[in-house]
């Protein structure tokens, strides 16, 4: 299979068992394997499997241990539910995914939410030492300078704003980007040096070039990396290979998609939105068929309703 569109697609699985079969020669390369004890070679039943293992003896399918578990919505749904959420540069809302797909908004937006369980790193990740790194952070609905007196913080002890309503803080996200390269995102609490400093040691190798503005949070850098910083305060933004704009413009990517697509996003689920972003960035060079690949290798584990709307 290689499609190159979305009706390809839907015409390729328009036969249920073989996307079935095609997610099964994705997860389990040929060799089912249980996902409970993983014992190899089970029986095969009407359903799906019977594990061989005397000591587990479980049923199973292919969707056990994923984020496709216990979903009634056909596999080539949710392979075109992954092609639409993944294909779209600025992401798709769950309203409109709910139109595309033929089902309510409740489920789209659950379906959704799975997807990004999908898309965040399943490991730690680190950029190449090789190419020039931008550091940069961004506030989520502005920054607090630019926002009405009136709403801003009167009083830590109140929680309020000077115009007597619940104070609305603003959201941090820093992030790191290589130059024709990979993104890495996180939301941190603010942009002081306690919380930038572990991520940028956790996300860029010892040595690496790095870019970054005048912020505090960038100070004291330069024992560990190549550092260069521009500074925007005198309205300098490029000297020479000193700039940031590369994750300056990747955030008016994110801002544009948050707000013109997601019109809000609350603190509780920003990182899954965050995941969704990156993956996509930096799935940006290969093809859908790749693409769909790529991600449903990065299946396993799973998303409960009752955890995702826990305290919403």
């Amino acid at each position: 299979m290689n499609f190159k569109s979305f009706p390809q697609l839907l015409h390729y699985f328009k036969d249920e068992q073989k996307a079935v079969k095609y997610y099964e020669a994705i997860r389990w390369n040929g060799n089912p394997t249980c996902p409970h004890c993983k014992a190899t070679k089970p029986y095969v039943t009407n359903r799906g499997y019977k594990c061989s293992n005397s000591d587990c003896y479980k049923k199973f399918t292919v969707k056990v241990g994923t984020i496709f578990e216990n979903s009634k919505i056909p596999m080539k749904l949710w392979f075109a539910a992954i092609y639409l959420c993944t294909s779209h540069k600025k992401g798709i809302s769950s309203v409109q995914l709910a139109i595309d797909l033929g089902v309510t908004q409740k489920t789209a937006w659950y379906m959704w939410h799975r997807i990004r369980e999908m898309l965040k790193a399943q490991a730690p990740q680190m950029l190449s030492k090789e190419k020039v790194i931008e550091a940069d952070e961004t506030y989520i609905g502005g920054k607090e300078e630019n926002r009405h007196k009136a709403k801003r913080l009167s009083s830590p002890k109140t929680g309020l704003a000077y115009d007597g309503t619940q104070y609305n803080k603003k959201k941090v996200v820093i992030g790191v980007i290589e130059r024709n390269g990979m993104v890495i995102l996180k939301h941190i609490p603010d942009a002081k040096m306690e919380n930038t400093r572990p991520f940028l040691e956790n996300a860029v190798p010892l040595g690496a070039k790095l870019m970054t503005d005048e912020a505090s949070g960038y100070k004291g850098l330069s024992r560990k990396y190549k550092q260069q910083r521009i500074n925007h305060t005198y309205r300098i933004y490029v000297r020479g290979e000193v700039h940031t704009n590369t994750i300056e413009n990747f955030w008016s990517l994110l801002k544009r998609s948050l707000y013109g697509i997601y019109h809000q996003v609350s603190e509780k689920h920003l990182e899954r939105y965050l995941n969704e972003f990156a993956a996509r960035f930096n799935a940006r060079n290969v093809n859908e068929f790749e693409r769909l690949e790529i991600f449903l290798s990065r299946s396993e584990g799973g998303l409960l309703y009752k955890n995702l709307t826990a305290n919403d």
